[in-house]
């Protein structure tokens, strides 16, 4: 079972209970004990729904990045360049995403990034091919990283390194 096929209020419930508290201390430092007193439920109840802390972390990264892409997709980007900078600017404004990228939680986050594929959905929506997608979500990871100095340094880097080889949504 997916965890597509669990999206029910009480998933709902748990993530948003998971993510609220990952902005406050961190992906890592949060334990499943505290994400169930969170989410108002028991601990039977959270590991009905999720086994452990990292298929939950992967429920959350995944439906979050169905999220993000929707965004990107409704800002309706002309190019390649401008859906990367609103895919950064999506997840930035939003704590719960930005704690994935400090550390010490970045690595867990590459690896999530590569290994899934709601996540690549997210690069799908900005390039026509899976692995071109794929790329991209490391690019975006990257950025999210290791940030340039600002927004106007991001686009130089992309429209210089990314943009040459990748295809607009729009092309």
């Amino acid at each position: 079972m997916s965890w597509v096929d669990r999206r029910t209020p009480a998933v709902e419930r748990i993530l948003d209970a998971a993510g609220g508290l990952f902005a406050a201390r961190g992906v890592d430092a949060v334990a499943m004990g505290e994400i169930a007193a969170a989410a108002g439920c028991s601990r039977a109840t959270l590991y009905r729904y999720f086994p452990d802390r990292p298929a939950l972390q992967l429920a959350f990264v995944q439906r979050e990045a169905v999220r993000v892409g929707a965004l990107v997709a409704a800002d309706a980007p002309a190019t390649v360049t401008d859906a990367v900078l609103a895919a950064l600017r999506h997840v930035r404004a939003a704590p719960a995403l930005a704690a994935w990228f400090r550390e010490p939680d970045a690595g867990r986050t590459a690896d999530l990034a590569q290994g899934s594929e709601v996540v690549e959905a997210l690069g799908l929506t900005m390039a026509p091919d899976p692995e071109t997608a794929r790329w991209l979500v490391r690019v975006i990871v990257s950025l999210l990283t290791v940030p340039g100095g600002d927004e106007a340094e991001e686009r130089r880097l992309l429209e210089r390194f990314v943009a040459p080889v990748v295809r607009s949504p729009a092309s």
